[in-house]
């Protein structure tokens, strides 16, 4: 069998035996090879357990198929076996190598039923990518709690995962049972690794970066550098880019309109009978020839968003951003048909996933289906909006209001390659930033120009009951409504800045 050479900062690393070791390597500098050759000479010296959990399947063969090349090169019997690995009662496929010393190495897809089991040494290769790597983390931290030994590597992804955190804190520490490593390619190239272009001769870091042109991914990949925009499908250069410090995302006539629609609400609960319509916004509010929106729509766990924009010359100019945070659908479809009502809208794009299916038919019945479109939220569909809202931005053709909550919406999203040749676009919920609620609002406002027509030639009292306005006006006439939302004052302020 060939003798493989070792390079110099492998060294180092199979001489650091403490207890808990971290590496963060440059891609394609052998850190999968090291680890496991560490875990192969323990398995030799004496009898233990190591378990090494993996990203997925196709890395788990790889891994313990690697770990097998190992422990042959010291002339162990090693042969990759099926097994099962238990955990809370639970059985799942594994694959093991047993050594003739009783010593045994079993690689698994991770996840946070997996993390659990038997008292073993752990291996986490690639953590960062690990999906749910906080879950797999707890769950994991108790099998290692009797003096085994925790091996983690991986190349960075951003910081919003548990290596990055663990990075942070063993850094820090001075303690000798920790031990951290950070190696970047020049690092890499320094310590005895040999670079090659396709012709097998010498290439230098620089021809690589060159070759890949993606200076967000050498970052990552190569120097091994913590980026925010790692994952971020919008960066927040860009985001800031198309930002606009005069633009207000809740326009004046808002309050007036979401007040009226909670009337209409509290009427239908008494009455049980439905209004003759629901649009009761004045048009003459809204000052735009060409108006676009998106609504991302949910109930209970996510916010409701409708996105607004008014487009001329290309450029889309964010006119309201209306979150709806566990408000009735009654009262989203009060607000979404006005919207939708008004003479300049030109196209409305609605998710129609889920819930958002009844509303989306109901727009789609009363004002056709050429200027209402129902998007269903399927991967391939996700996908395309995310891109064509992207393009836009990049060519600085949306124009957003400069908020603290939408620039981290906005900015929550990430892309995930799935194997396939395509991405998967998602985002954690959180209480700030909801589900990206605003980001799929907003790509939805922009999807619903990419193949408008004409603005709508109907005006609004063709569209509506002939006394749609004497019903608003009474609603609004209720005791101290006026006074208690200012909607006569706002209106009128309104009117004045639009003169």
């Amino acid at each position: 069998m060939a003798v493989v050479e070792l390079t110099e900062y492998q060294k180092r690393s199979q001489r650091r035996r403490v207890r808990f070791k971290l590496k963060r390597w440059s891609r394609q500098t052998g850190k999968t090879f090291d680890d496991t050759l560490e875990i192969a000479d323990d398995c030799h010296a004496r009898r233990t357990e190591w378990v090494i959990l993996s990203r997925g399947e196709r890395q788990s063969k790889k891994n313990i198929e690697q770990t097998a090349v190992h422990c042959r090169a010291y002339g162990a019997a090693a042969e990759v076996i099926d097994g099962e690995w238990e955990s809370d009662d639970k059985k799942y496929k594994a694959l093991e190598i047993n050594l003739p010393n009783g010593s045994r190495i079993t690689g698994l897809p991770a996840n946070p039923d997996t993390a659990r089991g038997h008292s073993a040494n752990v291996y986490l290769d690639e953590f960062a990518f690990h999906k749910d790597s906080r879950k797999i983390w707890a769950a994991l931290f108790p099998v290692i709690t009797r003096g085994y030994r925790l091996r983690i590597s991986s190349t960075p992804q951003g910081k919003q995962n548990k290596f990055y955190e663990l990075d942070t804190a063993w850094s820090k520490k001075d303690d000798p049972h920790y031990s951290t490593d950070k190696l970047d390619i020049y690092d890499a190239v320094a310590g005895g690794l040999k670079l090659m272009n396709e012709e097998g001769q010498p290439a230098t870091p620089e021809e690589l970066k060159e070759a890949l042109g993606d200076d967000d991914a050498w970052d990552q990949e190569y120097l091994v550098l913590y980026l925010d925009e790692a994952t971020a499908f919008l960066s927040h250069d860009l985001i800031a880019s198309c930002e606009d410090d005069s633009l207000n995302p809740e326009p004046l006539w808002l309050p007036g309109l979401l007040y009226t629609a909670n009337e209409m609400h509290e009427l239908f609960l008494k009455t049980k009978i439905n209004p003759p319509s629901y649009e009761v916004l004045d048009p003459a509010l809204i000052n735009a020839e060409r108006l676009f929106l998106g609504m991302d729509i949910g109930r209970k766990r996510d916010l409701s968003v409708i996105w607004l924009t008014a487009e001329q010359d290309g450029l889309h100019r964010t006119v309201a951003v209306i979150r709806l945070r566990r408000v009735p659908f009654f009262i989203q479809r009060v607000v979404l048909f006005s919207l939708l009502a008004h003479p300049s809208v030109v196209r409305g794009c609605i998710d129609q996933t889920g819930l958002g299916l009844q509303l989306a038919e109901e727009a789609m019945a009363r004002f056709g289906a050429t200027k209402v479109e129902g998007i269903d939220f399927t991967a391939a569909h996700k996908e395309l909006l995310a891109v064509t809202l992207k393009n836009r931005m990049d060519d600085r053709r949306v124009l957003l209001p400069a908020e603290v909550a939408i620039r981290n919406s906005l900015h929550s999203v990430r892309r995930y390659n799935t194997g396939t040749g395509h991405f998967r676009f998602d985002a954690e919920r959180t209480e700030q930033t909801g589900h990206a609620d605003d980001f799929w609002a907003l790509a939805l406002a922009t999807h619903a120009d990419s193949n408008a027509g004409p603005p709508a030639a109907a005006a609004i009292s063709d569209q509506t009951p002939d006394n749609w306005k004497e019903r608003r006006t009474g609603l609004l006439a209720s005791p101290g409504a006026r006074e208690r939302m200012g909607f006569g004052n706002r209106l009128a302020d309104a009117r004045q800045v639009r003169r």
